[in-house]
């Protein structure tokens, strides 16, 4: 294990443990399709399911970085965990389309609650130094559970999908009980009693106008990041390879970023984050962009190397900004904003994204894509002298 994440707080590698396990339960989402069309969902109806799954992403964010903040890390944590559980029972039995939505909705919703508790209990143990590491650490654990589910799901669909369910089910109760024994409820700041603390919504991030610049920037990196998810498929389709190419690239991408992304944070963290994180960016745009170029294995290969690397550079860095520039009284509410942006980001990707594709022609989205990507890296780089005189200012107190 390199250097950068010795030292860490057992807390934190409690989370990292536990986020692993938590990935294993999310096999249900990339066969849902396939489920649908074996319950005879297809054509329009499966649209209203996956649209209702988008959307709670959109909701759980927000809900959980208020009850992080309002009734605790922990028991937002178990909410979320429990409730996805449920939803999955529900929509393996629900009996129709709309009920499958609002299982679908819950599943996404209930699941979104759990990061922004759990990365305002990061922020909680470490101090803004080595924020940086254990934000890494936690997405080094979320991706070493979505290689290891994406092979175990391939298997278990070919098996019956009712043993995804179970699967991600158990993985959800599975994290629940670590949370339960092996979390503790860090003290409630001392600001979160008197003043603006009392304050239940998002009005304390509302007022931060650092936090309003930033965070739209960090959504447009995501959007084009998240194109990677939706447009890659669609290319690969029109270009006449098979499924199993995509699955390939998949691989190409988990390989990469769980081999390299230890040793990559801990060359990259003496380094300015802002600037790491907008050189990173920039590879991510330009990788996504080479997928327009691309025609055959070789050419996607080359594309997906280019923004996995970028992926690796950017790991953590995001996260722990959002976490340096929030009250301590907040953070929870920082983070859900920051997890809401995300999810509006991949939404825009499976929607917008997927439109533009389809109605304006590919090259219009990569090229897109290359221009957005390139405005918020340089836009991000210029506000790195703000935020850390901001991060300087925030660790002196």
């Amino acid at each position: 294990m390199p250097t950068t994440f010795r030292n860490l707080p057992p807390l934190v590698w409690t989370l990292f443990a536990g986020t692993i396990v938590n990935r294993l339960g999310y096999l249900v989402t990339p066969f849902l399709v396939f489920f649908l069309a074996s319950r005879g969902v297809t054509g329009s109806d499966t649209s209203y399911v996956l649209g209702a799954l988008g959307a709670g992403h959109l909701l759980g964010p927000a809900v959980g970085g208020v009850l992080a903040d309002r009734v605790g890390r922990r028991p937002t944590m178990l909410i979320g965990l429990i409730g996805t559980a449920a939803a999955q029972g529900a929509l393996f039995l629900a009996p129709g389309v709309w009920t499958m939505a609002a299982a679908a909705l819950l599943i996404s919703a209930a699941g979104s609650t759990v990061s922004p508790a759990a990365y305002a209990l990061l922020a909680d143990a470490v101090d803004g130094e080595r924020r940086r590491r254990a934000y890494a650490l936690f997405g080094w654990g979320v991706n070493i559970g979505t290689a290891v589910g994406g092979v175990l799901g391939g298997y278990l669909a070919a098996h019956g999908y009712w043993l995804l369910f179970a699967v991600d089910a158990g993985a959800m109760l599975l994290y629940a009980l670590v949370v339960t024994f092996r979390v503790k409820e860090p003290e409630r700041a001392p600001s979160s009693t008197e003043g603006r603390g009392k304050e239940i919504g998002y009005g304390v991030l509302l007022r931060d106008r650092l936090a309003l610049l930033i965070l739209p920037l960090f959504g447009a990196q995501l959007f084009v990041y998240s194109l990677t998810e939706v447009a890659l498929p669609l290319a690969i389709r029109d270009s006449g390879l098979s499924p199993a190419v995509y699955g390939a690239m998949a691989a190409v991408n988990a390989i990469l970023v769980v081999a390299l992304q230890p040793f990559a944070t801990a060359w990259l963290a003496r380094l300015p984050q802002l600037a790491v994180q907008s050189a990173g960016g920039m590879l991510i745009a330009v990788g996504v962009a080479l997928t327009g170029l691309a025609d055959g294995v070789v050419g996607y290969t080359v594309s997906v190397v280019v923004w996995s690397l970028g992926e690796v550079v950017v790991a953590g860095i995001a996260a722990s900004v959002v976490a340096n520039l929030a009250p301590a009284h907040a953070r929870g509410r920082y983070q859900g904003a920051f997890g809401w942006v995300w999810g509006t980001a991949r939404f825009a990707a499976l929607t917008l994204g997927v439109t533009v594709y389809t109605t304006l022609g590919p090259a219009v989205l990569w090229w897109t894509a290359l221009a957005t990507g390139t405005a918020a890296a340089a836009a991000t780089l210029a506000l790195t002298t703000r935020i850390e005189r901001r991060t300087a200012h925030s660790l002196a107190a």
